[in-house]
């Protein structure tokens, strides 16, 4: 890996460094490092980066980009969520931006000894961190009502108690292959359909596995806390429910947040906002979609921080 040729080009990469608005000797957040796009491109524009993954195989893949870099790239074998602690404690108080890219990297998801995928068979693993219970763990263990709860919060999937009901009955289940068949014949799939009906279910266990929503929230309210006045939250997401808790973190914290009844007394607001209004939605164009199919899904969406203190000090 090298700063100019990184393996992966990550999505909206033109649109992500113009909204985290980077100027020479920046200090900048790369809240999922992956594969060390956004971060060779942050170093191109003369930033300082600090670049969290809890994939220790990311950090790994890392070092040589790192030393190349000549002390600009710091990598953290951390989670995002936890950016603010960290850096606080390595004497950093505040960036200029912290971008996150939220989900499943594309080295992940080509490994197929990860786990990660249906398209080639491997171990039922799914864990970012590569630490704590695995798929194969949660899918042989729990009961069928959790299992389909998943599937449906996480998936969005309306047949979950029957693919939970198959999950049960077909278990134990140790490979991505033996897991995929079984959602394929649960759901009546026929080859040739235009989506695998195995994708929403991946989808499910794996954001559960990783507990994703939950570190994405926490991921947020720690980068309102060590931006600057000023700084700019850069976040890209891959589906509706991780760019719902965007969404609505970024209409929240900039004042946006819905009103109360006309039928009740006005209260005052005393929290100040801490974010200015949040850009709209921003998806990759016809460029970017042929050369990338992947970028389909994205969402960018971007706000500027206000000198206001974080929500969580002033609610203390």
């Amino acid at each position: 890996m090298s700063v100019d040729q990184p393996p992966h080009i990550p999505v909206l990469l033109e649109e992500v460094v113009h909204a985290a608005a980077i100027t020479p000797g920046a200090h900048i957040v790369d809240g999922t490092f992956g594969a060390g796009g956004y971060s060779s491109a942050f170093l191109a524009q003369g930033a300082n980066v600090y670049a969290f993954d809890r994939d220790p195989s990311a950090i790994a893949q890392g070092a040589g980009l790192a030393g190349g870099s000549k002390g600009r790239l710091r990598l953290f074998p951390a989670r995002f969520s936890d950016m603010a602690s960290v850096l606080e404690a390595d004497g950093i108080a505040a960036v200029d931006a912290v971008v996150l890219d939220i989900g499943v990297s594309s080295m992940q998801l080509d490994e197929a000894a990860r786990g990660f995928s249906f398209r080639s068979d491997g171990p039922l693993d799914m864990r970012m961190g590569q630490d704590g219970p695995s798929a194969a763990d949660f899918l042989n263990e729990a009961d069928e009502e959790e299992i389909a709860n998943v599937i449906y919060l996480y998936g969005e999937e309306r047949k979950s108690r029957r693919i939970a009901r198959a999950i049960v009955a077909a278990r134990p289940l140790t490979r991505t292959g033996e897991l995929a068949q079984v959602v394929r014949k649960a759901l009546g799939h026929r080859d040739g359909a235009p989506k695998d009906p195995a994708t929403r279910t991946f989808q499910a266990i794996r954001i559960h596995i990783n507990a994703e929503l939950d570190e994405l929230r926490d991921g947020l309210a720690a980068a309102e806390r060590l931006l600057r006045p000023g700084g700019r939250l850069v976040v890209v997401s891959f589906h509706s429910l991780e760019d719902r808790i965007v969404k609505q973190f970024l209409r929240t914290r900039s004042g946006q947040g819905a009103s109360g009844s006309r039928h009740l007394p006005m209260q005052e607001d005393v929290t100040r906002p801490s974010f200015a209004k949040p850009s709209k939605a921003i998806r990759a164009g016809e460029v970017e979609l042929a050369r990338n199919p992947r970028a389909r899904s994205a969402v960018l969406r971007w706000a500027e921080r206000t000198d206001a203190a974080p929500w969580q000090e002033q609610a203390a």
